[in-house]
């Protein structure tokens, strides 16, 4: 189970700028909304026990809110995001304080490689699952992976409304991931149904609702609201979907696991052979 979590609290949250197929600035976010979204995420994670982190919202960087963006985590080491859009760039150096007031060794990759954290790479039991296509560079996969010393598998991702991999990929566990098959190249798609034990698949309407942008906690999945229509496939590999009204994220391309960076599970294996070949 997820010890600790990190979150910003979404003082300055809104759609400024246009980066994904869901942001429209002409879409106003209802603030009060937002906060009290955001606050039922963060209560219910202290209810189920994880301790919540809080990162310092800063003004003019409104996607703060999107915790997972900051870097992927690994043991005690951390690899910074390199935002691929401007817009969000400002985060990077919070980031970095943030990371590294929490004890993080974080290493950064080179400035042409874009790279975006937790939205494009998650963890299905030791083997690091990357998505490439819209804001992560393929090449940064093999350097991010050599940095944590892990195994490595590189994913493409096709439909635009999925431009992260945790909006239509989410590991349960070690055997059980959900993911929306339609968001994938044919090929990777094939390495996901090889690699995965037990793949449940999730049809594009019930994904568009970030129903994938979800964070497993012990035997509980908490996710946006159309979690709730995948609950026989959760509950016969053993979880129970928390559903939650997540609609002004959802305006900017963002949900739970969006809104939410584990920081430790004390589950973590030993690394993987960090020169093993990506398989397929």
């Amino acid at each position: 189970m997820t010890a600790s979590v990190l979150m910003c609290r979404p003082d300055h949250f809104g759609i400024e700028y246009e980066i994904n197929p869901w942001m429209h600035v002409a879409v106003k976010v209802d603030h009060a909304l937002a906060e009290a979204q955001w606050d039922a995420l963060y209560r219910t994670y202290l209810d189920l026990g994880v301790e919540v982190e809080l990162a310092t919202p800063v003004a003019g960087l409104p996607d703060m809110v999107f915790t997972a963006n900051a870097a992927v985590l690994w043991d005690d080491r951390a690899v910074l995001s390199n935002f691929h859009h401007p817009e969000r760039q400002g985060e990077e150096v919070h980031w970095r304080q943030e990371l590294e007031r929490r004890g993080f060794d974080v290493h950064e990759l080179p400035r042409a490689l874009s790279f975006e954290g937790a939205g494009d790479a998650l963890f299905v039991g030791d083997r690091l699952f990357c998505g490439y296509g819209f804001r992560t560079d393929r090449d940064s996969h093999r350097p991010v992976a050599r940095i944590l010393e892990v195994d490595f598998v590189s994913l493409e991702l096709i439909d635009p409304r999925f431009y992260h991999l945790d909006t239509c990929f989410c590991p349960l566990d070690a055997t059980n991931v959900l993911a929306a098959p339609d968001a994938f190249a044919p090929e990777s798609l094939r390495v996901i149904r090889d690699l995965v034990p037990n793949l449940i698949e999730v049809p594009v309407e019930v994904a568009a609702g970030f129903a994938c942008n979800a964070m497993p906690l012990g035997r509980h999945v908490l996710s946006s609201l159309t979690i709730s229509q995948l609950e026989a496939p959760l509950k016969a590999a053993g979880y129970t979907p928390i559903p939650h009204a997540m609609g002004e994220f959802l305006k900017a391309g963002g949900g739970v696991r969006c809104l939410s960076l584990p920081l430790g599970d004390g589950e973590r294996g030993k690394a993987l052979d960090h020169d093993a070949e990506p398989p397929g």
